[in-house]
């Protein structure tokens, strides 16, 4: 009886094991069919997508953009007329873009190296739907056309700018140009601090090898970082063989800035000790032998020799009473500052930009470029002052000093002294 029950146990746990193994092979089989259609419907699919994507790109590579963006860096010379002349669209949109562009005082003048942006959309006929043009480095006219698309709105847009303060500091071996460029100062900024020391330090003969400066300024950046301009310098230091001298800007009443030393004095004098940077004194005011007339006379003015090219300053406010050709002294320009002094500079490769009689200049503002034009073995700036109609020596003329803040304007000073000294000691360390 007991092996009877134990062989029926063996009998099922066989047919068990059977149908179990029969539905095992079943689903395996199953699954390997349904994976592999899968397999084969991705693989029709990879294809078909491949062929899809080759013919889009076959069609849209053949196809010309709807809308088409120029951008044009404004080059010496050029005006609005002839750059639309030059830009592939209708007549009657630069016509109407050129009537537009006249009724804005910003833009009225074009600057080398501004940016000018159009956008055209070329479905139907081409037409320009928005364009823009650089009014600063800061700020750009920005035109859409209306509703109506008959005329052209317009705006001034702020760019997004950021501004740094930046302090850089360094040692004096050749001159201050060189040692500024190795810290990566702007040209502008370097022309700045050395515009404000012009007053009172001769960059020729009064700066020495191991001499050394401090300088923080306003640095503006796009939003990729990249330096778009430089801004006011905030403070500036020289040491001259020991002997410091510190600037500070300050804003006055009417939002003047000026320079003033810690004592509240300002550095602005009625007219700069040098017109002139990194120039080299090659003929002194007094008698001398003309180098091409060949005999003796009076030289009236003071010679620096520099290379052509080299930018000419203002050495003081006034008004442009001469810009054209002086005979002997070549290109030249004559300024009239006030009812005491007037200054000519001669020689000049060319002129400012915008430089004629009767334009109101500023101290510092380049008037013209040295040269050797007219009567002249070389290039070389031929300065002369004139005080109340009687040309005497530049280089010794004492001119009265600068305002000096009092009562309350003399506080306010005081308090943003502190502040700006408390900025650089920051800095410093920061710095370092």
């Amino acid at each position: 009886m007991k092996n009877r029950i134990l062989n029926k146990l063996r009998e099922y746990a066989y047919f068990i094991w059977l149908v179990t193994l029969v539905f095992a092979a079943i689903f395996v089989t199953y699954y390997y069919d349904i994976n592999k259609k899968n397999q084969i419907f991705l693989l029709q699919k990879t294809f078909k997508n491949s062929y899809l994507n080759k013919t889009i790109q076959s069609i849209t590579s053949k196809l010309n953009p709807r809308y088409v963006i120029i951008n044009y860096k404004v080059q010496e010379g050029d005006t609005y007329e002839s750059i639309l002349k030059n830009l592939e669209f209708p007549i009657s949109e630069k016509k109407q873009i050129l009537k537009t562009l006249q009724k804005e005082k910003e833009i009225k003048y074009l600057k080398q190296n501004k940016q000018i942006y159009f956008k055209l959309d070329k479905k139907d006929n081409i037409k320009v739907i928005e364009f823009k043009v650089e009014i600063n480095k800061k700020k750009e006219l920005y035109f859409w056309r209306d509703k109506d698309q008959t005329k052209f709105n317009s705006k001034i847009i702020e760019k997004q700018l950021t501004k740094v303060i930046v302090f850089k500091e360094g040692v004096i071996e050749n001159s201050l140009y060189n040692a500024a460029v190795r810290l990566n100062i702007r040209p502008n900024t370097i022309i700045e601090f050395a515009r404000l020391y012009g007053f009172q330090v001769d960059f020729q003969r009064d700066i020495w090898k191991g001499d050394s400066f401090q300088i923080i300024y306003e640095q503006f950046e796009n939003q990729d970082g990249s330096v778009i301009e430089n801004g006011d310098i905030i403070y500036a230091k020289l040491n001259t063989q020991g002997n410091n001298l510190n600037l500070y800007k300050f804003k006055l009443k009417n939002n003047e800035i000026d320079y003033f030393d810690e004592n509240g004095i300002s550095v602005k004098k009625t007219l700069m000790k040098t017109p002139i940077n990194g120039a080299r004194l090659s003929s002194p005011f007094g008698k001398r032998k003309h180098p091409i007339l060949g005999f003796t006379k009076m030289h009236t003015g003071t010679d620096f020799a520099a290379p052509t090219g080299t930018p000419i300053m203002a050495s003081g406010d006034g008004i442009v009473t001469r810009a054209q050709w002086c005979g002997g002294g070549g290109n030249c320009v004559k300024i009239k500052h006030n009812s005491v002094y007037q200054t000519v500079y001669a020689h000049m490769s060319k002129f400012g930009r915008g430089i004629k009689r009767g334009v109101r200049v500023k101290q510092g503002q380049i008037i013209g470029y040295v040269g050797s034009t007219g009567l002249s073995t070389g290039p070389h700036l031929h300065y002369e002052v004139i005080e109340n109609g009687r040309k005497v020596n530049s280089q010794k003329l004492k001119l009265p000093s600068g305002r000096t803040l009092k009562g309350k304007q003399r506080k306010e000073f005081e308090v943003n002294r502190i502040k700006v000294d408390v900025l650089k000691s920051e800095l410093i360390v920061r710095t370092n």
